[in-house]
């Protein structure tokens, strides 16, 4: 089996044909891995804009990619695309994060009509692999590629990132060095019908108690200090996109305001909390326990 690790570089930019906005491909950068992960064969094509004639100053500033380079390289996405499929083949796709994937796929519908990649067979995002393998728990921050190869000691120059091939490399290089074959499986996917409602699913924030999805058990909060579970001595209200309570441990004296948020994906709820101390403003306020302090009205 090979690996193909795939980086793209776009430009967001306005479509009068079709009245919106797209990011269209501006550059392919890959490089195919053997079972080894050796690298093998690479891939770096320029792609001519055929939607804008302008480049965004932030990307130009990003990659140093200038127009003149880009409509010198008289590369269609088409031709560029017929390319990379003979240099997939059957191989598995691999990216950082699922963003380059969604924007290939929104390439793809533009200029082909339809956004299912019919000659892609598996494909893994190589950003959740790493973030498992390594045991990277922030949820509120996801994995960058050049924190990843810093935690892995993985050398590479700041300027040569944010050009396509020289990232697909260091992803490449993050992946080898955290290579897990067991692992791996729990993370390739069949391009299915199944898998395009995964990809293009996009997660919301609950903000309704009464939905059935939210788990009202994990609607808890432990003290930090004694660990024991606190009591909830306020309703809870939504703010921000997360419910959020007055607490009290009765050992420590201690309160605190409690934050949860549940997050939904395409097939579990990601629930993230939070302890925030209270402000002196909002604690005289909270000074009488109220009879909705019972857990079991959550």
């Amino acid at each position: 089996m090979e690996y193909i690790i795939l980086d793209l570089e776009f430009n967001g930019t306005y479509s009068k044909h079709r009245h919106k906005f797209v990011n269209e491909i501006i550059e392919f950068g890959a490089v195919k891995c053997d079972e080894q992960l050796n690298i093998i064969d690479t891939f770096s094509e320029l792609v001519t804009p055929q939607i804008s004639k302008k480049l965004n100053s932030h990307v130009s500033a990003l990659t140093h990619i200038t127009i003149d380079e880009l409509k010198e390289s008289n590369n269609s996405f088409s031709r560029v695309m017929s390319k990379f499929r003979k240099f997939l083949g059957d191989g598995v796709l691999m990216t950082w994060s699922n963003s380059d994937i969604l924007v290939l796929m929104e390439n793809y519908k533009y200029f082909f009509g339809n956004d299912k990649l019919s000659f892609l067979k598996y494909y893994v995002n190589l950003q959740k692999y790493c973030e498992r393998a390594i045991g990277y728990s922030d949820k509120s921050r996801q994995l960058g590629l050049s924190t990843c190869a810093e935690m892995l000691g993985i050398s590479f120059e700041d300027d040569h990132l944010h050009r396509a091939y020289n990232d697909a490399k260091l992803t490449a290089l993050c992946f080898k060095a955290l290579y897990d074959p067991e692992l791996l499986e729990h993370f390739m996917y069949t391009c299915d019908d199944d898998f395009y409602s995964r990809v293009t699913f996009k997660n919301y924030n609950i903000c309704d108690l009464k939905n059935p999805n939210i788990n009202k058990k994990e609607m808890y909060f432990n003290c930090e200090t004694c660990g024991r579970r606190a009591i909830r001595r306020s309703k809870w209200r939504l703010k921000n996109r997360s419910f959020r309570a007055y607490f009290r441990c009765i050992r420590c004296h201690k309160d605190f305001e409690g934050r949860i948020s549940f997050k939904q994906c395409y097939d579990h709820v990601n629930i993230t909390k939070k302890i925030a101390e209270i402000p002196p403003k909002e604690k005289s306020k909270n000074a009488k326990p109220h009879q909705d302090s019972k857990q079991s009205d959550t």
